[in-house]
């Protein structure tokens, strides 16, 4: 099978397409023939191997991509929810072989079916992304119906799915992003927009139930701010996980009396299948802002390193695209 393939971590040239093995599931997983993935900053950070973090995970040479749609072509024996024939959306394996190839395997666990409403370009754009912000503002943040809730980089990938997604659960949203995206967010739902560039948002802000930060910002000092804008009680997230705390930012939210939490991303099955509920009651929007051959993969790369694309990025696996 094609896939893309880095043997050397550096920038996007280092991507090659190459014929390798089918791989095949283990019990617990499945394969899955993947029709789009989605091209995510993780992506590229992993490709760099500019993060020291996760390259004590990594081992050379390995397939990218963490984000496909596609269908079940062989199940475990212990898998009981998906069959052959099931048109799904999930996160292949982490560390493994990723979604940039015309087949992928990954826990069963991981996947679920897609949203009846997209195609599979559209559904290679939601789970790694939607699954980052629900584990955040959820598993985490535990926010609630009617609490508030600010969202940092409100217009990313992450962003635009927490503002969707709280917003569907009652809560009061706070988009914070650049003044190009301040209708964009308004759009996606959001109460209030701050433009970061503009206002300050520690002056503006109190009494916030959760903070949510899914901007691209590596900054302890901006985290003190965003916890001094909390309640007593309420929580700080950080899905920027590469990025650890700082005793600072640790004694800040003592002082405040807040929880501070940094969200690793949790690929369950159960809560991909509320997101496609969600998506197919026209709750949740999915923008697409361009969809790249696999044999452009590195113009895909060097967009969604800019940090200013609205919408997702995917990769086209398969020339022919089924729909629902």
């Amino acid at each position: 099978m094609k896939a893309v393939r880095v043997n050397e971590y550096g920038g996007p040239e280092v991507m090659k397409i190459e014929d390798i093995a089918q791989p095949a599931p283990a019990s617990d997983e499945v394969l899955v023939e993947v029709y789009a993935s989605g091209v995510n900053p993780v992506d590229w950070v992993i490709r760099s191997g500019a993060n020291e973090s996760l390259r004590s995970f990594l081992t050379l040479p390995m397939t990218l991509g963490w984000d496909a749609a596609g269908v079940v072509v062989e199940a475990g024996s212990e898998v009981t929810y998906l069959k052959p024939g099931d048109q799904v959306y999930g996160v292949p394996n982490f560390p493994g072989d990723g979604s940039y190839a015309e087949y992928c395997v990954g826990k069963a666990t991981q996947f679920a079916i897609k949203p009846r409403s997209l195609d599979f370009t559209q559904a290679a754009g939601v789970p790694l992304a939607a699954l980052t912000a629900w584990t955040g503002i959820f598993a985490h943040g535990d926010l609630q119906p009617g609490q508030r809730i600010l969202i940092q980089g409100a217009s990313g990938g992450v962003g635009s799915f927490a503002v969707q997604f709280a917003k569907s659960k009652g809560a009061y949203v706070i988009g914070m992003a650049s003044a190009d995206n301040v209708n964009y967010v308004k759009q996606l739902g959001a109460d209030e927009v701050i433009d970061y560039k503009t206002q300050q948002f520690e002056s503006v802000l109190r009494d916030i139930d959760v903070v949510l930060e899914a901007s691209p910002t590596r900054n302890n000092r901006e985290r003190v701010k965003a916890v001094a804008v909390l309640k007593e009680g309420g929580t700080f997230v950080s899905v920027n996980t590469d990025f650890p705390f700082n005793d600072e930012l640790m004694e800040a939210g003592k002082a405040k009396k807040v929880k501070v939490a940094l969200a690793a991303n949790q690929p369950q099955q159960e809560w991909l299948k509320e997101i496609a509920e969600l998506i197919d009651a026209g709750k949740v929007q999915v923008l697409i802002n361009k969809v790249f051959p696999l044999e452009q993969v590195a113009d895909a790369h060097r967009a969604s390193e800019t940090w200013h694309v609205k919408g997702r990025l995917v990769l086209n696996i398969k020339k022919i695209s089924i729909t629902a």
